[in-house]
């Protein structure tokens, strides 16, 4: 019977001890490892060796895949950080890591693994973005807030120097037009344009195109580059005689050439009228010894008009009418028949007016008030609009009008602009 009770209790231990090991082994079959992507590779990055944390919930080797490696090869439970081995410029979609290890027990073993897929990333460290001029300025003009067109070949944050700004701070791929923020009159040759990438790489500085931003009240504007229309204003100018020259930029058609004995430009009436301020400003070259006139608004009588005149002695006076009677007349201190381009400038302001010569303020005329000119008197380049006579000999360039008065500096400033 003792016997008996001791094979029943092996019998009884036996099964006991192998149903624990089979428990066991279920229990292994479930485990396995989970890895999860903690810190992604910033991207675009300049770091060719980047870091990476992962998290897993086992302990193993690691194994990399595709293009990815590192001198890590032990991952531990909770988050590991590796080091990438060297990368060359490229982008990165198929790196992954594997972790995994082999639990034992007495008659089998499992082998445990999990796997993670690196999110995308690019490597960029000598892939600078190029920038390059487009569309410059258009110069000389009016527009306080004008366009300028570059392109860019990668996207990025746009940084302006000099004197110069923008709203739109973001650059796109290829072609980009941005509109400055208000610009006041004056000459620009300091403006620049950077573009920096989201990898912090910057582009070459480009400097923009030097551009001149004309004062307002222009009314009227003949740069005479291939005609005489208008390139602001609606007056544009009928041709008789003259002819296309070399102007004041040694450029040829881009002034007008007058013989002295029919050729004129005529334009339409009312260019300026009423007793306001007003600038009129122009280029001459000339070597003749004869008076004639200019440049003049006039057609009959003498009420409401002006004339600059070249007078016999090589020097320009400006001039205007009311009623018969002169209100203000203005001279040059020279004689300038010498063959050379010499800008002028005629202001009205208060009760009078001022001549300006290359620049710079010359002889002024307060006797006897402002003249109030006649909108029906048209306005002409090389003659007498009045008696059809006194033809000018020489070149004229670059004619302005503005109904408002000029200041020195913004005189000073239109002299030194290379149209």
């Amino acid at each position: 019977m003792k016997n008996y009770l001791i094979y029943y209790v092996f019998i009884t231990l036996s099964i006991f001890l192998n149903s624990c090991t089979e428990g066991f082994k279920e229990e292994y079959s479930k485990i396995n490892i989970a890895l999860k992507e903690v810190t992604a590779i910033t991207t675009p990055t300049t770091d060719t060796t980047p870091d990476y944390t992962f998290s897993s919930t086992g302990s193993g080797a690691i194994t990399y895949g595709d293009s990815c490696s590192s001198s890590t090869t032990i991952a531990t439970i909770g988050n590991n950080t590796i080091t990438l081995n060297s990368l060359s410029d490229d982008t990165y979609a198929d790196c992954t890591i594997t972790v995994s290890k082999t639990i034992y027990t007495e008659k089998s073993e499992k082998k445990l693994s999990g796997s993670l897929t690196i999110t995308s990333f690019t490597i960029e460290t000598s892939s600078a973005p190029l920038i390059e001029e487009v569309t410059t300025v258009t110069s000389p003009d009016n527009d306080t807030t004008p366009d300028y067109t570059f392109s860019s070949t990668t996207t990025g944050t746009i940084t302006y120097g000099g004197s110069c700004t923008s709203l739109t701070t973001s650059a796109n791929v290829d072609n980009n037009t941005i509109t400055f923020s208000t610009l006041s009159s004056g000459n620009y040759s300091n403006c620049t344009i950077k573009v920096t990438d989201s990898a912090g790489n910057e582009s070459n500085t480009l400097t923009i195109t030097t551009f001149t931003v004309l004062p307002d009240g222009l009314i009227a504007y003949y740069p005479f580059d291939g005609n005489a229309n208008a390139k602001i204003g609606t007056l544009n100018g009928t041709v008789s005689g003259a002819t296309l020259s070399t102007g004041r930029n040694n450029e040829s058609n881009t002034a007008y050439s007058f013989d002295g004995v029919d050729d004129y430009i005529e334009f339409g009436a009312g260019m300026l009228s009423g007793d306001g301020e007003f600038s009129i400003l122009i280029w001459i070259n000339t070597s003749s010894g004869s008076e004639a006139l200019i440049l003049s608004q006039r057609n009959g009588g003498y009420n409401g008009q002006y004339i600059v005149e070249l007078e016999s002695d090589g020097e320009i006076e400006f001039y205007t009418y009311s009623s018969r009677t002169g209100k203000w007349i203005v001279r040059s201190s020279s004689a300038l028949n010498d063959g050379n381009w010499h800008h002028l400038a005629f202001v009205q302001q208060d009760n009078g007016g001022k001549i300006y010569l290359n620049g710079s303020l010359g002889q002024i005329d307060n006797s006897n008030g402002k003249v109030n000119l006649l909108s029906t008197n048209k306005t002409y380049l090389g003659k007498d609009g009045r008696n059809q006579n006194m033809f000018y000999t020489g070149k004229v360039d670059d004619l302005k009008i503005y109904n408002r008065a000029l200041s020195a500096s913004e005189i000073q400033t239109l002299f030194n602009t290379s149209d």
